[in-house]
């Protein structure tokens, strides 16, 4: 079967939440043309695998398309995240995506776009139902949107041996359940875990049912502290200066996270347990009073063997048995943590540019694309923020964080694009502050006082890491 030839001036590869950013900016910011192809038979990457009662973490007013608004801009009225910005539902996230590519992209006729194809490297993809290949002549560049990707519960391997008889199941499958069982045991102590602790609790389970293995403890985020309304000015920028306030206070890297969780800016579901993870899961507080109803955490290291009568762990034995279910939260959210730079000559690799933000940090790259000539030059704007692992690498993440944001703030054109972004809410937050408000004013001077003293403590604490 002869190869199908095509023509484009950018070819992404991805149409998850990070192409479709790109994508998007690039359409409103340029006159160039488009190849978008991905293996899902609709956008929006891991949506359309994630599990039935998946919402986003933060507030929907930060995700999604610069051109288009995912929030119905209210607050919750009911539930653990009552009073704070709406939490997008996967359903309203995957048929948004839909949305935005089937009202915005292909209506215009620049978007070529290939669902259902698998891409293969050096302009050459091909179809999954079949077979087709297709050879792209790329006039511009290509857009490796896939390289942060995100793994999710249906799609995950587990890393241990599972026993004929055992109940095991990804959390996709809680809505199903057909029958109350024994008991069950909950793997993994990320954000996927979290999401299925809650589930269970809401609907009625009593915590003492609940085994939760948790070979990490991880530093969470509150919620109420990445608020995009300004009457929430005082917990979002006042958690951003109280930050700056601790590292810049902080005599030693164990009083940096000492005095990070007094101050509210980090929080744990155990205050007797020291996290060693820090993923930037983030929780409301309602959420982390009912996570605290759950007493047995089973902290014995990762999972090695799931039998029919026990479980074995790197650092002990749990009983169990056929009428318990497992359900199965340890796929790594996002398994690649390597970084390379963004720019290289025909290839642009979106990363985060900004903390826990891929979707914003692939539209500012587009932007940046669309804008500057230069690679050095546009490396140097978009200086890779790594994916946080290991609770230390919180510290390895604030460096570039800070450095971009400092940056970014002595540019006038890249300032005006920010405040003018909706993915960016933070940026019109402190821009949009009155002159004679005093009360933001003086929280404002906090982080200006502290933000180059702070600065040099994370210095000092990364030459400390090594």
């Amino acid at each position: 079967m002869a190869r199908t030839k095509l023509e484009t001036d950018y070819l992404i590869a991805g149409s998850g939440a990070v192409g479709m950013a790109f994508a998007d900016v690039l359409l409103t910011e340029t006159d160039a043309d488009l190849l978008i192809v991905d293996r899902h038979h609709k956008p929006g990457g891991h949506w359309n695998d994630a599990y039935p009662f998946v919402t986003l973490h933060q507030p929907s007013a930060f995700y999604g398309v610069s051109s288009r608004e995912l929030s119905n801009g209210k607050n919750d009225l009911v539930g653990l995240n009552k009073g704070l910005a709406d939490l997008a539902s996967g359903a309203e996230v995957s048929a948004y995506f839909d949305d935005v590519m089937r009202q915005q992209f292909l209506p215009g006729g620049r978007v070529q776009y290939f669902p259902m194809c698998e891409y293969q490297g050096d302009g050459v993809f091909s179809s999954i139902t079949t077979g087709q290949e297709y050879e792209v002549t790329v006039r511009s560049k290509t857009v490796d949107a896939t390289y942060l990707k995100t793994s999710v519960p249906s799609k995950h391997t587990p890393r241990f041996s599972i026993a004929d008889g055992v109940q095991f199941a990804p959390l996709n499958a809680l809505p199903d359940i057909e029958g109350p069982p024994e008991g069950y045991v909950v793997i993994g102590g990320g954000k996927t875990g979290i999401d299925a602790c809650l589930w269970l609790l809401e609907n009625h389970v009593d915590p003492d049912d609940i085994r939760w293995i948790m070979p990490r403890d991880g530093w969470l985020i509150d919620r109420r502290n990445t608020q995009p309304d300004p009457s929430f000015f005082s917990e979002t920028i006042g958690a951003q200066a109280a930050q700056m306030e601790a590292i810049a206070q902080a005599e030693s890297i164990d009083d940096l996270f000492n005095r990070l969780e007094s101050a509210g800016v980090l929080q744990r579901i155990d205050p007797t347990v020291r996290p060693t993870m820090f993923h930037g899961a983030t929780v409301s507080q309602p959420e982390l009073v009912q996570l605290r109803r759950i007493k047995q955490i089973i902290r014995l290291g990762r999972v090695t063997d799931l039998e029919r009568d026990r479980i074995v762990l790197q650092e002990g034995t749990l009983p169990t048995g056929p009428n318990i279910l497992h359900v199965d939260c340890s796929a790594s959210a996002i398994p690649n943590l390597v970084t390379k730079p963004i720019f290289q000559g025909s290839l642009i690799t979106p990363q985060t540019v900004r903390s826990y933000q891929p979707v914003f940090s692939a539209a500012f790259i587009a932007h940046v694309e669309a804008t500057r000539d230069d690679d050095k030059e546009k490396n140097q704007i978009c200086g890779v923020v790594p994916l946080p692992n290991h609770a230390e690498d919180w510290i390895r993440m604030m460096v570039p964080f800070m450095m971009n944001q400092y940056q970014w703030s002595r540019d006038k054109e890249l300032r005006e694009w920010l405040t003018n972004n909706r993915l960016d809410g933070f940026s019109r937050l402190v821009r949009n502050v009155d002159e004679d408000d005093t009360e933001k004013r003086a929280i404002l001077q906090r982080m200006r006082d502290n933000s180059m003293p702070a600065m040099a403590k994370l210095q000092q604490f990364m030459t400390e890491l090594g």
